[in-house]
């Protein structure tokens, strides 16, 4: 009697083991993520019955889809850059992709000040966060518990008490260690924290890989920070001072119309993440200098990641030069291709990444596109004195991109990202000196080195490679 009864609970325990494979492939044929991803994910859940399913439906992006409430608001003349029907920018058709993927119109009429020196940009986000007087609204995917953390938390629990908006949108994962007694005194003082995805599979949004990775502050609708740095000792600088893990990173402050598009960002950030629709202030940023600034929001939502299509059209609109930084570069065939080619026709391509990487694979699966690049005369760079966190581009001494995104196959379909597309001689030329200047502190990579790796070593990185689908 028991032998029979175990039989029957074998056959429906290994049939529902085919029936869940059976399931994860068909989604993995029907939603159609790409050759590469697809195959990965076949493997695994070929090579790993039950464990390989269960991994897909827990990790594999879902389909995402949200209404999209950003108010667009026309733009004034002065400050207008595309045409509203064809979708074409003035002067820039780098500007007309971002457009035409975000549906924010770049403006003119702002100004831009690039934050390089940790410890100095984070004086200015504190200085300009006591000096609130109406509303502060924060998104970011990292707030570490630390004292950066605590004191970012602790002035916003101020300025709620003395009666400012404020508003707090923090991903799930990234900030699951984040002080919860200083989040509550937020909440107290009147202030709205809200989790990004959390991670409870009874909502009916959420999702493991999916994550909010943008990070951004508006503040009183009149300045605005955005970039790669999150909130935490290892970006403000005071790790670097403790001789443990610090980063070295590139911010944003802005003032003028395109303030307005990253309230935008946020005010859908907030209803996704709520369902509330906040009261939207109509007040659109004054003329504050001359740079064209577009925002790029991109994320799982979109049909065609705004991130990836305006690197890939940064790259190949090139004619002298495209100087990128990325901590972590696995590119995708698309942008492997647009480097190789932006090279083959005599543009100078330069790379930028770390030498010691902070998440254990993301290093070595880089190291397996070198000897790609460096065959048509890219030239890379590994940066040597800390962990580089910049995602930067700069195109022929007058287009910047400055944001969240990193040239990887995570940020380009899985995180929601934010960036500034700036066409500005000036903006440009400070990240050309950054870059050069952190040129002379990095290791340039040659052909010759590559080609002496050992087997092992080759190996270690094409091995790192293969799980590229899901770094």
């Amino acid at each position: 009697m028991i032998n029979l009864l175990l039989s029957h609970w074998s056959w429906f325990f290994w049939g529902g083991v085919i029936a869940a494979d059976l399931a994860a492939i068909l989604c993995l044929l029907y939603r159609g993520q790409g050759v590469e991803r697809t195959l990965a994910w076949l493997f695994g859940v070929i090579a790993f019955p039950a464990l390989g399913a269960t991994a897909y439906f827990l990790l594999a992006d879902p389909t995402i889809k949200r209404t999209t409430v950003r108010r667009r608001r026309k733009k004034t003349a002065a400050y207008r850059q595309c045409d509203a029907t064809t979708g074409m920018c003035r002067h820039n058709p780098v500007m007309s992709v971002a457009f035409r993927t975000t549906g924010l119109e770049p403006s003119t009429g702002n100004l831009a000040e690039i934050l390089t020196g940790d410890e100095s940009a984070f004086a200015r986000v504190e200085e300009h966060l006591r000096n609130a007087r109406e509303r502060i609204w924060a998104e970011y995917y990292l707030i570490r518990r630390d004292e950066t953390g605590h004191r970012f938390l602790d002035i916003l629990a101020e300025k709620a008490r003395q009666g400012v908006e404020i508003r707090l949108i923090y991903d799930a994962i990234g900030s699951f260690r984040m002080s919860r007694p200083r989040l509550n005194a937020i909440s107290e003082a009147g202030g709205r924290c809200v989790e990004f995805l959390p991670l409870n599979p009874l909502r009916k949004r959420w999702s493991v890989h999916l994550r909010n990775h943008r990070k951004l502050i508006v503040i009183d609708g009149q300045v605005a920070f955005t970039g790669g740095m999150n909130v935490g000792d290892e970006y403000s600088g005071r790790a670097r001072r403790r001789g443990t893990l610090h980063f070295s990173d590139t911010h944003l402050r802005l003032e003028g119309p395109c303030v307005d598009d990253l309230e935008e960002v946020f005010f859908e950030d907030w209803r996704f993440a709520t369902g509330e629709s906040p009261d939207f202030p109509e007040k659109q940023g004054e003329s504050r200098g001359n740079a064209t600034v577009a925002i790029v929001p991109s994320g799982p939502d979109q049909p065609r990641n705004a991130s990836q299509l305006n690197y890939f059209a940064g790259i190949t609109a090139a004619r002298q030069s495209v100087w990128l930084t990325s901590p972590y570069f696995i590119p995708d065939e698309a942008i492997l291709s647009a480097l190789i080619g932006a090279a083959l026709k005599g543009v100078d391509v330069r790379i930028l990444v770390p030498n010691r990487c902070d998440v254990l694979l993301v290093g070595p699966a880089g190291r397996s596109y070198y000897q790609l690049l460096l065959a048509v005369g890219i030239r890379v760079f590994e940066y040597l004195p800390s962990m580089l966190h910049a995602k930067t581009m700069v195109i022929d001494e007058q287009l910047a991109l400055v944001g969240s995104a990193n040239i990887d196959i995570r940020s380009f379909r899985l995180n929601f990202e934010v960036g500034a597309l700036i066409d500005d001689a000036a903006v440009a030329a400070t990240l050309r000196q950054r870059f050069a200047a952190q040129l002379r502190e990095s290791r340039e990579i040659t052909l010759e080195m590559v080609e002496d790796w050992s087997f092992l070593k080759r190996l270690q990185h094409g091995a790192a490679r293969l799980f590229s689908p899901f770094l």
